[in-house]
């Protein structure tokens, strides 16, 4: 099965993050492993917070997770680990051992527990993570089925590997891919390496069979115009490479991709360049 590993804090969002990774199980014959990740104590903190381990309630809380989820998803497999260290690191880190095709975490929230982390730790996941991640923020509608995925594409060559995976999802879920053309020069030879790369995804998602549109827009912030035109289509998912525009001012390791990552109105998909040529998407 196609493991996912979803960071779990149990606050609103961490939830709202869950249950997105369910619907994404269901159509990808996935299974689920949450992952909450506790702060290593000092001999100082152990002797003011007394003896008792918080990660009894974490089990309870996992278990009465599954508990109540299972029923309406009997198809998908659901476990729960904890582990010990910094945040970032140790999710990156299970789901390298496990091999995860995907992680799934919130980016804001509040949680009833000591450690609350989903929030600040969310940008430091997708940077240090071996596999695609997908982010989403509190208050986002979950249950709407994902039928619509906004596909940026730039002048960066490596903007076109994000669309293998992108492909899959869209596949498994019969989603449209929404490609958009963002010509953030005037030049035309950078707008026609744009309109190139367009037409070679075009073409793969020709022989995957994936339906898709193309459009274009004109930009000089490259997350703000792609988040727009997501909310003009209605869509329910952004997928953007995490090293788009590196030879323009529109670097997505930068702010441009805290920007994206912390205020989509949308889940946002992020994918390393390391993610797809693994895949072979031939690009």
């Amino acid at each position: 099965m196609n493991k996912i590993v979803v960071a779990i804090d149990f606050s609103e969002c961490s939830i709202n993050a869950f249950l997105h990774s369910l619907s994404i199980a269901e159509h990808c014959d996935g299974e689920l492993i949450l992952l909450w990740v506790q702060k290593a104590a000092s001999e100082k903190e152990k002797f003011e917070n007394g003896s008792r381990d918080v990660s009894d309630d974490i089990q309870l809380a996992f278990e009465d997770m599954i508990k109540k989820y299972k029923p309406a998803h009997p198809k998908v497999k659901m476990s729960w680990k904890i582990r010990t260290g910094k945040i970032y690191k140790e999710v990156t880190a299970e789901a390298k051992s496990v091999k995860a095709m995907l992680i799934v975490t919130g980016t804001h929230g509040a949680s009833g527990f000591e450690e609350f982390w989903i929030g600040s730790n969310a940008n430091k996941i997708v940077t240090s993570s071996h596999c695609p991640v997908i982010t989403i923020r509190g208050g986002i509608n979950i249950q709407r089925p994902l039928k619509k995925i906004v596909l940026p594409i730039d002048s960066a060559e490596e903007t076109r590997q994000k669309c293998s995976f992108t492909g899959y999802l869209a596949k498994r879920h019969d989603a449209k891919v929404f490609i958009l053309k963002l010509y953030t020069s005037r030049l035309k030879t950078m707008r026609h390496k744009v309109d190139i790369y367009a037409a070679q995804v075009a073409g793969y998602f020709d022989e995957e069979k994936i339906t898709y549109s193309i459009d274009q827009v004109d930009c000089e912030n490259i997350s703000d115009a792609t988040i727009e035109y997501a909310a003009k289509i209605d869509a329910n998912l952004i997928a953007i490479m995490t090293e788009q525009e590196t030879k323009t001012s529109n670097i997505f390791l930068g702010p441009y991709a805290h920007q994206m990552v912390n205020h989509s109105p949308f889940p946002v998909l992020s994918i390393h360049p390391i993610d797809t040529l693994a895949a072979g998407t031939g690009f």
